[in-house]
């Protein structure tokens, strides 16, 4: 049952096989709560790991864990895999990686908020047009002053910065309303409190750590727990678009390959279309269809396929869809829409047979040669070879002290950015104002001093020698002016 270049899903008819080839032209896993969505995405993630393709998923619920233990024999397994033919069954661990936003059950995934960009974060954050209008502003001043922006105090301090200059910014950048400014810093706040600190910052992910296979040749399968993260949903959707934004715009073209360099699971994925801006739909169709090219498959977890746009549900080529229960007018919608995306089978009613499916069976449909979907199989999906359930805390543990990447992001780095350098150009503000005010206050104490200090008065008391030298003076300097008076008019009358 097991080959080189295909992943087994299960039987129908035929044994249902996904094409290596064919692994990076995306997909969808849908059904009801309780249907066998969670094992189907394990047997998929397994039959990739094995074949040398590295997953990735997200663990919601924290059963996807025990995909890293070897499974135990248990009758309904056994049954199962003795009613498709499943001679090859075995049970065995995949090779596992534990991640975690917050660092408690995994490895630490931090990026920058340079990284994250304004965009995401303004979706994190559930910013406004207005709001969001100045984190452009806060970045682009970032870009031209050279200010790194990596963490969430960076953040607030370009922010109080932004604040502080609005005259000057807004003739350059555009006006930046003080209550702007307030409201993204509340929505920091609360961003903090959730715990989203932990996930700014540095060393951030490398995502050839996502890429990994053994000596072996098997992938890896990262599983990053999210059931703490789901508190969180606008966070949890945000960080995997980020995740599949890095993947798109770091990894090279590679066209079609053989096997995908990485699959990409994405669970709960309603989360990341509910009440998305058009402008982040547009991303998130840009990536999912170009990412294709690198080498990536993504597949798309969730309970409707209403909850996916048509732009992105139209690009997704391998569809495993269980139990739909048309209670609802939406209900019976999704199951039309269902019905709709798969190729006839003359055998059966396809929308009939979706509301019919027990749990562990599916409608299977996958991309085959030339392109083109296969004939849709009512499909039993096979057993797992790992664990049907979470894996022990001192298993996580042992795990991850055995990871390849034990060491590499369990601390965090914390080196000079705008936060640093912001509160330097501050404090030396201070300082040389300290230093103005103190040169301001001797010049005025000098002022006061000598306008208080008494003024020196000449003496005007005279002695006796000096009385008697001054008269004599005075005496001589009037017989002198009586004689010259005289003589001049002598001279005046001698001329008549």
């Amino acid at each position: 049952m097991l080959v080189d270049d295909k992943v087994y899903l299960g039987t129908s008819t035929r044994p249902e096989y996904l094409a290596l080839k064919y692994g990076n032209r995306h997909g969808l896993v849908t059904g009801a709560t309780g249907t066998g969505k969670t094992v189907t995405l394990q047997i998929m993630a397994e039959g990739f790991s094995r074949l040398g393709v590295p997953v990735f998923a997200a663990d919601v619920k924290g059963d996807l864990s025990g995909i890293a233990m070897a499974g135990t024999e248990q009758d309904f397994l056994l049954k199962r895999a003795k009613e498709i033919g499943f001679d090859d069954y075995k049970f065995e661990a995949s090779p596992t990686i534990f991640w975690d936003l917050f660092g408690r059950q995994g490895h630490p995934i931090r990026a920058t908020i340079s990284e994250m960009g304004p965009l995401l974060l303004a979706r994190i954050l559930g910013l406004n047009d207005t709001q969001e209008g100045v984190l452009n502003i806060v970045f682009k001043l970032a870009d031209d002053e050279g200010l790194l922006l990596l963490d969430l105090k960076d953040l607030r301090a370009l922010l109080v910065e932004v604040q502080q200059r609005s005259t000057e910014i807004a003739t350059k950048y555009g006006n930046v309303a003080t209550a702007s400014v307030g409201a993204v810093q509340r929505a920091l706040l609360v961003l903090e409190q959730q715990g989203g600190d932990n996930f700014f910052g540095e060393r951030s992910l490398a995502i050839q750590d996502l890429m990994r296979t053994t000596p072996d040749g098997r992938g890896y399968v990262s599983v990053l727990a999210a059931d703490e993260l789901m508190r969180s949903p606008k966070l949890y959707a945000t960080f995997l678009l980020w995740m599949l934004s890095e993947l798109f715009e770091e990894l090279p073209e590679v066209g079609d390959p053989d096997k995908p360099k990485l699959v990409f699971f994405f669970d709960e994925a309603h989360l990341l279309f509910d009440d998305a801006p058009k402008a982040l739909l547009d991303k998130i169709e840009q990536v999912v269809r170009l990412v294709r090219s690198k080498g990536v498959g993504v597949y798309f977890v969730t309970q409707n396929p209403v909850d996916v746009p048509d732009t992105v549900l139209s690009q997704l080529g391998n569809r495993v869809q269980h139990a739909l229960r048309a209670y609802t007018p939406r209900d019976q919608k999704a199951v039309k829409v269902a019905a709709d995306t798969f190729r006839p089978n003359p055998a059966f009613s396809t929308a009939e047979v979706i509301t019919q499916l027990g749990t562990g069976e599916a409608l299977v449909s996958v991309i085959e040669e030339k392109g083109a979907p296969s004939m849709v199989g009512r499909t039993l999906i096979r057993p797992p070879s790992g664990r049907l359930g979470p894996v022990l805390p001192e298993e996580r543990r042992t795990i991850m002290a055995n990871s390849p990447v034990a060491g590499l992001y369990d601390t965090a780095v914390d080196r000079q950015s705008a936060f640093e350098v912001l509160a330097a150009k501050t404090k030396q503000k201070q300082e040389d104002e300290a230093r103005q005010r103190e040169l301001d206050e001797q010049l005025k104490q000098a002022r006061t001093a000598e306008a208080q200090k008494p003024k020196a008065r000449t003496s005007t008391r005279q002695t006796p020698q000096e009385a008697a030298m001054n008269s004599f003076a005075r005496a001589a300097a009037t017989a002198l002016g009586a004689a010259l008076v005289r003589g001049i008019l002598g001279s005046l009358k001698r001329g008549r």
